[in-house]
Order: structure tokens, then sequence, then C-alpha cells
């Protein structure tokens, strides 16, 4: 095991989450899966417990814990993307697997994990600051995924 790993609560399935994050991202993958020795409060002795992962190299944990907490947008993946098709690859392929599309190219995967799918054109806007700045976050403002096209349009002025 990491000496630092994502620990992500699942109600009941984390191994399905892991291999659909294993077959969307690159340097993604699904390491061991563990079984309950035992009954425990979100499943029975034999069910899957915990799942190791990555996300793009970063190592995770899904653990099946029932209904008890929920995902929230105080945690999310942000992907840097390098171009529209791969925003929309990415975004696409979380919104269409039972996801939700929501603001400033943020979504939601179908079990409530949050994704910034994030071209770098904005990341690099942003950072620019100024005026350049300013009318890319504006453009951002009004966007769901994120239009590579607009953003640089709004960046040039």
């Amino acid at each position: 095991m990491n000496k630092n790993t994502i620990c992500l609560w699942y109600s009941h399935d984390a191994e399905e989450a892991a291999r659909f994050y294993a077959r969307t991202f690159p340097d993604s993958a699904v390491g061991a899966v563990y079984r309950a020795p035992a009954d425990y409060p979100g499943g029975k002795a034999g069910s899957v417990l915990t799942v190791e992962f990555t996300v793009c190299g970063i190592p995770c944990l899904g653990l099946n814990g029932g209904d008890v907490f929920k995902h929230s947008e105080a945690f999310s993946f942000q992907i840097a993307t390098e171009d529209q098709a791969e925003t929309d690859r990415y975004w696409d392929a979380i919104t269409s697997n039972g996801g939700a599309p929501g603001e400033c190219g943020w979504c939601k995967d179908k079990w409530g994990i949050s994704w910034q799918i994030t071209p770098r054109v904005l990341i690099d806007a942003l950072a620019k600051g100024g005026d350049a700045g300013k009318r890319a976050f504006a453009a951002m403002m009004q966007m769901q995924k994120i239009d590579v096209a607009r953003i640089e349009a709004a960046a040039r002025g």
C-alpha cells in the first residue's frame, strides 16, 4: 500500500467504479480486490469490501461502506485536457454513463464523484491573469462543458 492513498466511499459498487475509471482515463488501473471476511454494516461476508485502483496515476482505495455517506463537490478529480477532443471524450464518458453535467467544466459520475474536466488553455489563461484571464474566466462562467475555441477567443479578446 502507498504511504498516501485517497479513500473513496461507495455504497456497494466500488469495483464497478474503479473498472470504469480504468477504462476511461490513461495511467489508470484496478489493483487488488479484497472481500469482507465477515458481515459488516454495509455488506455481507464475501462481498467486495475494498478495491485498490489508480486514476491518472493517483492511488485510490474504494471502500464499500453502505449508504451512510454521500460524496460532495468538496472533493473532485481535476483532469487537465489538451484539446476539445480530449475534453469531449472524458466529459461524455462520465455524463453518458449515468453521470450529470455541472457548471464551469464540472460534472459528476454516476457514483456521485465530482470531476473537473479542464482544458489547459483555460488553466493557462487564468494563470496569465490580466484582461485575458478575466475574459477567459467570464466565458467559462457561462459554460457547462468547456468549449476550447470560446476560451481561446475570449483570452485573445
